[in-house]
């Protein structure tokens, strides 16, 4: 058995098929009502003639009777008039209306009326005082006859009035009651195969703009809302790569900036490993045993510690695809703090007030990146290299959510650029002191984990940035394993 073919049209198709079916319906009903008004006018016109020739037949009729009554001559001159005016009307008349009903009850007044005439032939044959009574009964019966006719038609013809008037009524309504149907499928048309993959178009770009790269799910309508949806799940996968790129790259900016100081952070457990080898050698005569064992314990942990700043930095660097995991935050900002120590002045602390136990689902990586990002901004914000970068979380169990802030005691951030700090390439730093893309890139990072940023800032007293996260781990990115 085959399926039944399937029409693919594209939007412009049915557009054009709609409308040209509206217009078809709209003709229709519009040729209809044209006709049915052509029709009344036609019987109005008749009506009037059948009103016109009613009153010559009653004129026609009133010379008769004055005949009989008076049995005047001109009388009889006056009803062979009004009969041949009759006849003249019925004559021109009844070509056009021969399509009519009333055309039946017009041949038969004709037929009457020739009557009429052949008896009031025979009555200008005899002499007005020897007319039979019969043939004065048949001209009256006759004249009586016709002036029914004549009512009659007039009767009919309007009652085919009234008819079609009452069918052009119905027609009407029904021609209104189809086109609301036809207009209520048409929108929902319009909202099914337009609308509705607009507004999946406009959703889908918002979501973007605000770094949520999940892909959309596209109907096949086989027009242009599959292909731009098609397209912009294209362009989202190219963003998302993208992105990816962009974060790696200000990533391996960030490692520049700390290899300086993890340099230094490296020397002091070098030269310690130093030292003590240089004090092993020179008392390995003494034998000393105990004296040597303490200087290999203290190399053995100054290697720990140069190992531990090694795999910081590795860890930092290391490009890993996007993975919510429970993660202790407490160890996660450590681990950032002393990563990011050698950068620090000594005149500013970084102070932490963080629950032991709090464990939050978050990529480690690219939180440690976006603590990161706050951290160095807090230490540019702190000009004169004195004040404290207090970081702090706690746990609002109603709304389940986490809240990590990072506040500075800087310089603070102007209110005309509070609404724009978070746009991409914008920075308030001096022309080749940043690209504007550090808290761009946190934004996108917290948005990956379906939570929010915000910040509160004040000239001259500092700046707290509020991160927002789910206690639980948001599913679409555990399943799909990349947002």
């Amino acid at each position: 058995m085959r399926l039944p073919l399937k029409i693919k049209l594209n939007i412009r198709q049915k557009i054009a098929l709609g409308l040209g079916v509206f217009a078809v319906c709209v003709a229709a009903v519009g040729g209809l009502s044209f006709k049915y008004l052509l029709d009344i006018e036609q019987k109005i016109n008749f009506v009037e003639f059948a009103d016109d020739l009613s009153s010559t037949i009653l004129e026609m009729r009133r010379y008769e009777k004055n005949f009989f009554l008076y049995h005047a001559e001109d009388a009889l001159q006056g009803n062979e008039r009004y009969l041949s005016k009759a006849l003249s009307m019925i004559q021109d008349w009844f070509p056009r209306m021969r399509r009519l009903h009333g055309a039946v009850h017009l041949e038969s007044l004709r037929a009457e009326l020739t009557g009429y005439q052949r008896l009031m032939a025979q009555l200008h044959d005899h002499p007005s005082s020897i007319v039979s009574e019969d043939l004065e009964n048949g001209i009256r019966e006759k004249g009586k006859r016709m002036v029914d006719l004549a009512n009659g038609l007039v009767a009919f013809e309007r009652q085919r009035i009234l008819d079609i008037i009452r069918s052009l009524k119905a027609q009407l309504v029904l021609s209104l009651a189809g086109l609301i149907v036809f207009s209520a499928f048409v929108m929902f048309l319009v909202e099914r195969q337009i609308i509705r993959p607009l507004r999946i178009i406009e959703e889908s770009t918002q979501k973007i703009i605000h770094g949520d790269f999940r892909l959309v799910d596209v109907r096949e309508t086989h027009d242009e809302t599959q292909q731009v949806l098609e397209a912009l799940n294209r362009m989202v996968e190219e963003l998302e790569r993208r992105q990816d790129q962009l974060v790696q790259t200000k990533k391996l900016a960030s490692l520049g900036t700390l290899t300086s100081g993890v340099a230094h952070q490296l020397n002091n457990p070098l030269h310690n490993i130093s030292t003590s080898c240089q004090i092993a050698l020179e008392e390995l005569q003494s034998g000393d045993k105990e004296f040597l064992r303490r200087l290999l314990l203290n190399v053995e942990q100054e290697v720990s510690r140069a190992r531990d700043i090694v795999r910081g930095l590795l860890e930092f660097a290391r490009v890993k695809q996007f993975t919510i995991v429970p993660t202790p935050l407490k160890q996660l900002v450590e681990r950032t703090i002393k990563l990011i120590s050698s950068q620090v002045p000594a005149g500013i602390s970084m102070e932490t007030e963080i629950p032991d136990d709090l464990v939050v689902p978050l990529d480690s990586q690219r939180m440690q990146q976006v603590l990161l990002n706050l951290y160095m901004n807090g230490i540019d914000a702190i000009k004169d290299g004195t004040g404290k970068i207090t970081t702090r979380a706690w746990v609002d169990p109603q709304r389940e959510k986490v809240f990590i802030s990072v506040e500075d005691t800087g310089c603070g951030i102007a209110p005309e650029n509070l609404s724009k700090i978070f746009d991409p390439f914008f920075t308030t730093k001096e022309v080749g002191s940043g690209t504007g893309l550090g808290l761009s890139i946190c934004y996108g990072i917290v948005e990956q984990h379906r939570g929010l940023i915000t910040v509160v800032s004040h000239v001259g007293e500092g700046t707290c940035f509020t991160i927002a996260l789910p206690l639980k781990s948001p599913v679409a990115v555990q399943e799909g394993g990349k947002t």
